[in-house]
């Protein structure tokens, strides 16, 4: 499966031969939009969605092959009423300032307001995020008010930045893309800007959707992966790229690539991949893409409903 990453803009990244490691999928079954980083610690961290959409778990393991058989912790369920309480989406785990942080989308409990879905942020000040206590540091709020969901954070020559997917209410479509620098690891200033919208049919098949978006840094650019279209076989990858040295709140200093990077591929079984994160080998001399996607591609009803995006 490890063959699917070839892609042409990868080319740009150190790869290792597929020979050279070993790496069974799915990591981890019914773990869709996938979230793993290892630690200075030597242990692997993981956390995603889970079927239910009412908690947050996360493990930990010391190699990629130990990470489907290690004991998921949860350490957050969903509020019985108000907001946090419906639409448990989409988790980052990140280690700021000495601090875990946990980025997640929730929408409220209510029936009138489960798609009220707004990024919240857990902290917690524990050497493993397994351990203390989880605290709840409230809505990480944006520029304004509207449908927004997985936040992802970066450090770039010093500068932390948020990138997320929102709905503006004058653009047609579900979500686009944003970037904003971040005063605090809650928090956000300035202005947030849209770096893509959904405007190629490849991002348009049943929901116009750029979402989940993941950032790697290697060889002087910037790569920003994200996801398009529904979440059934269309869902899919594209690709946005920067030079280092541009200003990354400039959306003139991105480069968006006109197709997919990353496809549904029948002869492999692999079935709507995307919502990426990166890590990397235990020796950080070869880097992983991370993602969720089904075997099958006919899903009955809604995609949402299917529980098989497995990691």
């Amino acid at each position: 499966m490890l063959r699917l990453i070839l892609c042409s803009w990868l080319s740009l990244l150190p790869l290792a031969r597929a020979a050279d490691l070993s790496i069974a999928n799915p990591v981890v079954r019914q773990r869709a939009d996938p979230h793993l980083t290892r630690h200075t610690d030597g242990w692997y961290y993981f956390t995603a969605t889970v079927p239910e959409y009412d908690r947050l778990e996360v493990r930990r393991a010391r190699t990629l092959a130990a990470l489907a058989a290690a004991e998921p912790k949860t350490i957050w369920r969903k509020h019985a009423t108000g907001p946090m309480g419906s639409h448990i989406w989409a988790p980052e785990l990140h280690h700021i300032d000495g601090k875990w942080f946990i980025y997640f989308a929730a929408g409220g409990a209510e029936k009138e307001k489960v798609w009220h879905i707004r990024i919240y942020v857990l902290e917690n000040a524990a050497a493993n995020p397994l351990d203390g206590a989880w605290i709840e540091r409230g809505e990480l709020k944006t520029n304004w008010p509207s449908f927004s969901l997985d936040a992802t954070t970066f450090v770039h020559r010093g500068t932390r930045y948020l990138a997320w997917a929102q709905k503006a209410e004058k653009i047609r479509g579900n979500t686009n893309l944003y970037i904003a620098k971040m005063d605090s690891p809650t928090s956000i200033f300035g202005e947030q800007v849209m770096l893509s919208r959904p405007e190629f049919p490849w991002e348009q098949i049943r929901y116009w959707v750029n979402e989940g978006p993941a950032v790697i840094i290697r060889n002087g650019r910037v790569f920003m992966t994200y996801s398009a279209a529904g979440t059934g076989a269309e869902y899919c990858m594209g690709l946005l790229t920067a030079d280092e040295n541009a200003d990354l709140l400039n959306p003139a200093s991105w480069r968006k690539s006109e197709k997919p990077v990353f496809t549904t591929h029948e002869g492999n079984g692999v079935f709507g991949p995307g919502h990426n994160s990166f890590s990397t080998t235990p020796d950080g001399k070869t880097d992983l893409l991370v993602y969720h996607a089904r075997n099958y591609r006919d899903i009955p009803g809604d995609p949402l409903h299917d529980p098989n995006r497995h990691t």
